[in-house]
């Protein structure tokens, strides 16, 4: 059984089902329950002022992200904790578990084209297959 679930949230209407999984397992396996959302940043930023604009304004997003999250825990009789980290999402998210020591992540399946998995491939993909834990894709 699961003792530490990781959840991933980018606010999408995927993470929410994933969310909802991850507190249901939670709650059925005692486990240890946290979330992260992470702040992508442009890949190539024109300057520092987009960086900072960037990360201001996934602050403002991920506040509520959170504070939903932290609230529909509590009414399972659930604690969550949210860490909200910059960069790009998958070597964060891999980085959390390797650090926290997760044994389960959660994430929500996001539908996209065939060509567009294949030219740019899906950050569900990629946890898949970097993440150094089991994963369930919820959909």
């Amino acid at each position: 059984m699961h003792r530490k679930i990781l959840v991933a949230n980018d606010g999408s209407g995927g993470a929410a089902k994933a969310l909802t999984a991850a507190i249901a397992l939670a709650r059925q396996a005692k486990a240890e329950l946290h979330m992260i959302c992470v702040e992508e940043l442009p890949r190539f930023p024109t300057s520092v002022e987009e960086v900072i604009e960037e990360k201001q304004e996934a602050s403002h997003r991920f506040t509520e992200v959170t504070a939903k999250a932290t609230a529909e825990a509590k009414l399972h009789r659930i604690k969550l904790t949210a860490h909200v980290s910059a960069g790009h999402a998958v070597p964060r998210i891999v980085e959390a578990i390797e650090q926290h020591h997760f044994d389960l992540l959660v994430v929500g399946f996001m539908g996209h084209t065939a060509l567009y998995n294949r030219l740019i491939g899906g950050t569900t993909d990629r946890l898949v297959e970097m993440a150094p834990c089991s994963v369930l894709v919820v959909k």
